[in-house]
């Protein structure tokens, strides 16, 4: 199953606000998923993004692949970094 970082619409017509999720690859955008990592609100100024950085970096770690616009937020509140952190060997 390969399994994607990407966003899921939510709110009203004209007034989105996304939900990022883990969802299979397969599934519709606004379909099944398997967790919420966190919500998008691009309509908000500043836009308002409240990603929880562990959940993100542990689907990173298990090979999730964030969306473009996914691994944009994702470095936006660090999570990105966390990631990479977490990948570079250690210093001897």
């Amino acid at each position: 199953m390969a399994v994607k970082l990407r966003l899921m619409r939510m709110g009203k017509k004209k007034q989105p606000v996304y939900r990022v999720v883990a969802a299979d690859s397969r599934s519709p955008r606004d379909g099944r998923f398997i967790e919420i990592l966190g919500t998008y609100e691009p309509r908000v100024e500043p836009s308002r993004v409240v990603i929880d950085n562990a959940k993100a970096v542990r689907w990173l770690r298990d090979g999730a692949q964030p969306t473009e616009t996914v691994a944009r937020l994702l470095t936006q509140c660090g999570a990105m970094e966390e990631f990479t952190a977490s990948r570079a060997p250690s210093p001897s």
